[in-house]
């Protein structure tokens, strides 16, 4: 186990219908490197997690809740997937502008899947160059931003990746920057 993140405050930003793959994994990877990961949700409570968008997974217990916290209570900043956890994150000004604070603060998110449709509703891909679910690409470009398809990219701190089948690179992607 390495320990570049001791010290370290990661927020999991995720609503009902992540894609628990996309939550565990992650969070595992900064844990294990260090950090302290809370998971950070519309609601006190539990989350209800999804595998491939149609069956139940597990509950995950929220640690806090986005409308009382700030980009100052942490070091980073994840977003997983699912298609309906973003959906229920973009549409949250509270779940918006913690994503928009966080990205304009400068310091580094990770994004894979459909977490990138967060990003474009708090305006923050344009210039931009991230991967992401082949339905989300459109979005990002409409949103000013540049998509490639690879399996992971580091735009200066936003770390995007496409699929599951991505996470070894983005979790060590996402390791890597956060000690930096």
């Amino acid at each position: 186990m390495t320990t570049s993140l001791n010290g370290r405050r990661v927020a999991i930003l995720v609503a009902d219908g992540v894609e628990q793959v996309e939550l565990v994994e992650p969070r595992k990877a900064v844990t294990d490197a260090g950090a302290t990961a809370e998971i950070v949700s519309l609601e006190p409570g539990e989350i209800q997690a999804m595998n491939g968008d149609i069956d139940k997974a597990d509950k995950f217990t929220v640690d806090r809740v986005v409308k009382d916290v700030t980009v100052d209570d942490f070091d980073a900043l994840v977003l997983p997937g699912g298609t309906m956890n973003p959906d229920n994150l973009r549409v949250d000004e509270n779940a918006v502008r913690f994503v928009r604070d966080f990205v304009n603060s400068g310091k580094p998110v990770g994004v894979i899947c459909h977490g990138p449709w967060t990003l474009v509703e708090a305006d923050v891909v344009r210039g931009r160059t991230l991967t992401s679910y082949p339905s989300v690409r459109t979005d990002i470009r409409n949103a000013g931003g540049t998509v490639v398809d690879q399996e992971v990219v580091d735009d200066n701190g936003l770390i995007s990746s496409r699929n599951p089948g991505d996470l070894p690179a983005f979790c060590a992607a996402i390791v890597a920057r956060f000690a930096g």
